[in-house]
């Protein structure tokens, strides 16, 4: 169990994230606040209201003399939250590392583009159903993030579909995710997105309903190919495979001792659920 020490005040008068619709009280929530919603933040944050704040409610003036001096120096988003989170001791030094980089990453985009990078995160933390949730809100006003011509917003909607398909594959919500693919590959003509589409559909479909479909895609026959290639490449790969090691070993178990065998079954879908869980929290 690890302890954390609060330093500071509670403050009498919350601090308010406008943008964010958030208010903290103290300075690890402000911490709290800065990491979960790295992704969005920008330099607007950088003012002498949350500098004042951290003075006079919370009673930090060592860290608000080192926060004035970096809101009038101009200096960085990334050191400005750095500081924060390093003075509170709140996190750990991965957190904060973590964090810097994200906020460099997201240095001159845009807030649709700041809002797609933190869904695409959920999607690699399998979080997939808040993902497609998020990806549906950005896509109805996709059109706000034009401001760098159509090219640029044509290319943002395709990736917003795109890694929505691969969010709803990660669900096996296979039909869904071919949709999706196939958006994204007509709204900018990318090879990946149609090779995806094909995958998606290839895991629908059984063997025969599949064959059927791709040779209905005359045009769509050298990835086809390069598909079944890469499908191949996987299924000798699987052998070599941690879990399909453990698979055997089971299967080998099960004739040896039925008892054990149903015990590690247990244990396994207990974690699966456990897993299933994580993906909608």
């Amino acid at each position: 169990m690890s302890v954390r020490l609060c330093i500071g005040n509670y403050a009498s008068c919350a601090y308010c994230f406008e943008g964010l619709n958030l208010k903290v009280y103290c300075i690890e929530e402000l911490c709290y606040c800065l990491k979960e919603n790295a992704f969005l933040l920008d330099r607007d944050i950088m003012s002498d209201r949350l500098v004042d704040w951290v003075r006079q409610e919370c009673g930090l003036q060592d860290l608000a003399v080192d926060l004035y001096t970096m809101v009038h120096k101009k200096g960085s988003l990334s050191a400005f939250v750095s500081r924060i989170l390093e003075y509170a001791g709140f996190y750990d030094k991965t957190v904060v590392r973590d964090v810097e980089q994200t906020l460099k990453k997201g240095a001159g985009l845009n807030i649709i583009e700041k809002r797609k990078m933190r869904i695409d995160y959920l999607v690699e933390q399998k979080k997939y159903l808040t993902a497609i949730s998020e990806y549906d809100a950005l896509i109805a006003s996709w059109e706000e993030a034009a401001g760098g011509g159509e090219l640029q917003a044509a290319e943002l909607k395709s990736s917003l579909y795109h890694n929505r398909g691969t969010a709803l594959a990660g669900l096996m919500r296979y039909a869904e995710a071919a949709e999706s693919f196939y958006k994204a590959y007509e709204t900018d003509g990318n090879r990946e997105s149609l090779k995806c589409f094909l995958s998606a559909k290839r895991m629908e479909l059984d063997d025969k309903e599949y064959v059927a479909y791709a040779a209905s895609l005359p045009d769509a026959a050298e990835l086809v190919l390069e598909l079944e290639q890469d499908v191949e490449r996987l299924n000798n790969r699987w052998e070599e495979e941690t879990d399909y090691l453990r698979l055997m070993e089971r299967g080998n178990l099960r004739e040896e001792d039925e008892r054990s065998y149903l015990e590690e079954n247990r244990r396994l879908m207990q974690a699966l659920k456990d897993g299933y869980r994580s993906t909608i929290s």
